[in-house]
């Protein structure tokens, strides 16, 4: 039985009409017709109906007004890219970057001159076509970081390879100059209608892949014959259709949905496709992570087999080595860059935590904030919440604050994401309040500070939000600030040099200034950030297994925003109950 109800439970208005759910938070009616995408912080499900195989139960909360708390909401985190809703502008390719001469002063860093990120390689040492070397000595980089060393080599005799290397130590640049080789060496046939795509490279966000077209681009300088086009969710796609039909593509990086849309609907594409002479899977365990693994199966067998696979991936768990049985040819070699003892953190971040009740959390995060703003006239800031619209909810706060903010999270549209990113990497006196999508990947040089609010999701995002600050061999500094009850997750990194960071001190006329600020929060924005605060923590087992405290630390979550009562749940909800116990629903799931 796929929904399973024990008493007692009751519904205000079960002959409602099946709900639409906006993007913002996806939750449950019982009279949809058909499987609703729910996400969680670690997965990705759909309600299970009759006729449909293996599942399991996982219990969700479903009424208790009584405290306020309407249905399990549960906000979709993941950066997933298919919400082409059609309605960005038409220069939305444009505003990614590729559709506009690059200047080398705004590309990202492709490399690094930090003696502990660089080897004593020079670029003319390897089998590298002239065009492309004098790309990078443009961009001013005459010797190899050490990833791109120990990989370069092999990619470049065209073997399979697995490497294990960290963000920001210029592995982009390490598939992509022997993949630009691959292409050079290719002849170019003008007369085809749709010329093959050669490179096809897979990143799991939008922003991944568009600093990876990015630099490309840098690499391509000299290279006027061969094009990079990026896919992306977000921007319409028609407009990558007439893009990639009236521009060179040779090398096509993707994220997967987008991939699939296009495989499915434009036409000739899967036929361009079948030229693919090198596959790259950038930040393989997290594309896994995300959910990808079929849509990654279906690419692989939709390309030739006879064709030259890199896979770069931070970390190598099962899942990893078992896609490598179906990626990877079986004489591929693993290379390791990551030393050992240094796989968790960069050794000069220095690491802090605070433990402060919710209602103190805003008031410390200030404090927090204007001490460095003070102490660096260069800071650069980067501030993680828990979920989109509690990012949303905080970067308010501060920005009625007069603090130089910006955000960035999955409900922002992808050309103002875009924007941002671009803004944040070249810029100083910043603080970016963001979700986890900036969490892996992105090349922010220069983060003075990484604050985290809130339980991370797991000690892996800890790890890789801690790692946008140290980039590179440079010093960085990283505080995470939990609530008494999340106290339990230092334990899971007992193992890092984590100190406890001083209590900031608040004094009256600030705090009246702090209460201030955050009666200026529209209340939208708050009762948003309530309902995807309900569904973070109700997905963290150790938090969410007892629903009545949960309930308890939702009303104190909602003091802490500064309201004496808790934001009611939607009216339009058909799973609102008028109840006055919190009651419960068992769904039968199925991982997306």
């Amino acid at each position: 039985m796929p929904v399973k109800f024990p008493s007692p439970i009751r519904f205000l208005n079960p002959s409602l009409p099946v709900a639409r759910f906006p993007l913002t938070n996806v939750g449950l009616s019982l009279n949809t017709p058909r499987s609703i995408p729910i996400f969680t912080r670690f997965f990705p499900f759909k309600l299970k109906y009759l006729g449909f195989a293996s599942h399991f139960s996982v219990p969700f909360l479903s009424t208790c007004t009584n405290r306020n708390l309407g249905g399990l909401i549960i906000e979709e985190e993941s950066d997933s890219d298919d919400d082409d809703n059609g309605v960005f502008e038409k220069n939305a390719l444009s505003s990614i970057g590729l559709e506009k001469d690059f200047d080398v002063k705004d590309r990202p860093s492709l490399s690094t001159n930090s003696d502990s990120f660089m080897s004593e390689t020079r670029f003319d040492q390897c089998s590298i076509s002239p065009l492309s070397l004098k790309g990078i000595n443009d961009a001013g980089f005459e010797k190899m970081t050490v990833v791109q060393a120990a990989t370069l080599p092999a990619i470049l005799k065209g073997k399979d390879v697995l490497a294990k290397a960290k963000t920001g130590t210029g592995k982009t640049v390490a598939f992509l100059l022997p993949s630009i080789e691959v292409v050079v060496k290719s002849p170019l046939n003008r007369d085809q209608k749709r010329p093959p795509i050669l490179v096809l490279v897979i990143c799991p966000t939008r922003e991944l892949a568009t600093q990876a077209a990015t630099e490309a681009k840098v690499l391509l300088k000299y290279h006027p014959a061969i094009g990079v086009q990026v896919v992306i969710g977000g921007v319409r796609i028609a407009l990558e259709q007439k893009s990639m039909q009236a521009n060179l593509c040779q090398i096509l990086v993707a994220t997967p949905g987008r991939l699939k849309d296009h495989v499915e609907n434009t036409a000739g594409f899967a036929t361009r496709l079948m030229g693919v002479k090198v596959l790259v899977l950038d930040e393989a365990d997290r594309l896994l992570d995300m959910g990808f693994r079929k849509d990654i199966e279906k690419i692989i067998a939709a390309i030739p087999k006879q064709r030259q696979t890199l896979m770069f991936s931070a970390t190598v768990p099962e899942e990893v080595r078992q896609i490598c049985h179906k990626a990877l040819k079986r004489d591929h070699e693993f290379i390791n860059t990551v030393q050992e003892g240094s796989e968790d953190t960069h050794s000069k971040v220095r690491q802090m935590h605070l433990v402060a009740p919710l209602d103190k959390q805003f008031p410390f995060l200030h404090a927090i904030l204007k001490d460095h703003m003070a102490d660096d006239p260069d800071y650069k800031v980067i501030v993680f919440c828990t979920t989109a619209r509690v990012t949303g909810l905080v970067a308010e706060f501060l920005g009625a604050l007069k603090l130089n903010i910006r955000e960035i999270h999955s409900r922002k549209a992808q050309t103002y994401r875009t924007r941002v990113s671009d803004e944040f990497r070249k810029s100083k006196g910043l603080i970016l309040v963001t979700s986890d999508v900036s969490a892996r990947g992105v090349d922010y040089p220069d983060v003075t500070l990484v604050l985290q609010v809130g339980l991370p999701a797991s000690r892996e995002q800890y790890i890789h939000r801690l790692g946008r600050t140290g980039r590179k061999g440079k010093e960085g500094k990283g505080i995470v600030i939990l609530a008494p009850w999340e106290e339990f997750f230092l334990s899971t990194v007992k193992d890092l040099p984590i100190t406890k960071a001083p209590v900031p001190s608040i004094d009256p006329d600030t705090k009246k200034k702090l209460e201030r600020a955050l009666s200026q929060v529209d209340m939208k924005s708050k009762e948003a950030a309530y309902q995807a605060w309900l569904g973070y923590y109700n997905s963290q087992k150790k938090v969410g297994n007892d629903k009545n405290r949960l309930v308890e630390l939702a009303n104190e979550f909602s003091r802490s925003m500064g309201l004496d009562t808790p934001p009611a749940i939607s009216k339009s909800r058909p799973w609102q109950d008028g109840s006055q116990e919190c009651s419960w629903l068992t769904l039968e799931v199925d991982q997306l």
